[in-house]
């Protein structure tokens, strides 16, 4: 395995500047122009330059470490995936080093918390990690597996997905056949999230397959985040926009959605059937319980890091699973329990206080 032989002189010269304001640069000490600085992180990602510090690691390639890349930590969606890659990498006898950063921070080519100095694979959630940072690292053979992401365009990297398209094609369906829903409101996730993508696909195939039409009035942005949620939801109530259910992306979004409809005395399922994905574990508590479908994200995470540590040790990997989900009938979508669904969202008559 061959790594850049650049050194600091090397990278100054490239930028133009002395070896002192790279140093600087490089570990972000002291102040540096920010015209001289991007120089600098040019001529670091030209000359594919590792600082000294990590080269050394890099020649023994042990760290006994592996890394976990993402944007956020936050939300329950996390639980299960990081019990899952911790036990698989407890067990293996590997030390697990987390860093999230925020959209954007992974952009800047200095910035590598985890990577080939550190760890002796990484797993990166999502868009945890640039596309331009995993070609680098895909380049110099560094053991990547990607979990909920594909590899970018002509790269052939390892990634552990779900079936978000099947599922979001059963849900929907369900709406309209069993409770022949015909305006269903679908809140997307973030910008460019290859989840929400696939979901998005399945919830427009389930209303071609229905013979509904697909309505860019029934479209709004959820972001995977229940405050986002819920300003789409009072927007379109606001608008006047008339839905029958809501698929609300993931199961964070549908408590952000279940408030609004509260706040403007819409009945759940009565009035507005709610779905959710994922089956987080507060899922089964909303009120009505939340009807959504269940993804392995534990077991996302397990496959994730044996990928990963068979991939570190030289065995052969699948360069793409795809797992299962399950649909979760519950009673915020219409089904089951109807009489008791009335009796949480339908406050006690006057008649029935009185007795």
């Amino acid at each position: 395995m061959a790594f850049s032989q650049a050194t600091i002189s090397d990278v100054a010269r490239r930028a133009q500047v002395s070896i002192s304001t790279v140093s600087r640069v490089l570990n972000d000490t002291v102040p540096v122009d920010e015209a001289t600085a991007a120089r600098v992180r040019q001529a670091v990602a030209e000359l594919n330059y590792v600082p000294r510090a990590a080269a050394r690691t890099l020649a023994s390639r042990r760290t006994n470490t592996i890394g976990l890349q993402l944007e956020d930590i936050g939300g329950e969606f996390y639980t299960p995936l990081l019990r899952g890659i911790e036990a698989e990498v407890s067990e293996a006898g590997y030390d697990l080093l987390i860093h999230s950063a925020r959209s954007g921070q992974a952009e800047r080519p200095l910035r590598r918390p985890l990577g080939e100095h550190n760890t002796d694979g990484l797993l990166v959630f999502t868009e945890g990690v640039s596309a331009a940072e995993l070609v680098r690292l895909h380049q110099i053979s560094f053991p990547v597996v990607l979990l909920h992401r594909s590899p970018p365009p002509g790269l052939e990297m390892p990634a552990i997905t779900i079936e978000n398209r099947t599922g979001a094609y059963r849900i929907v369906d369900h709406l309209i056949t069993v409770h022949h829903c015909r305006r269903i409101l679908f809140l997307r996730g973030p910008q460019g999230n290859e989840d929400s993508d696939e979901r998005e696909k399945g919830y427009r195939q389930a209303l071609k397959a229905n013979g509904l039409s697909y309505d860019s009035e029934l479209v709004a942005i959820g972001g995977f985040d229940p405050r986002q949620a819920y300003a789409a939801v009072k927007q379109k109530l606001v608008q006047g926009v008339d839905f029958d259910a809501i698929f609300t992306g993931d199961d964070d979004n549908a408590v952000g959605v279940i408030q609004a409809l509260r706040q403007a005395r819409r009945r759940i399922p009565r009035d507005v059937a709610v779905v959710g994905f994922d089956d987080s574990l507060f899922a089964r508590i909303l009120t009505p319980p939340l009807t959504t479908v269940c993804s392995p994200t534990e077991q996302v995470g397990r496959e994730g890091a044996r990928q990963l540590i068979r991939l570190i040790h030289g065995e052969a990997v699948d360069p793409r699973r795809m797992l299962p989900v399950e649909l979760v009938i519950r009673q915020s979508c219409g089904c089951l329990d109807t009489d008791l669904v009335e009796a949480w969202l339908e406050p006690p008559s006057k008649e029935k206080k009185e007795q």
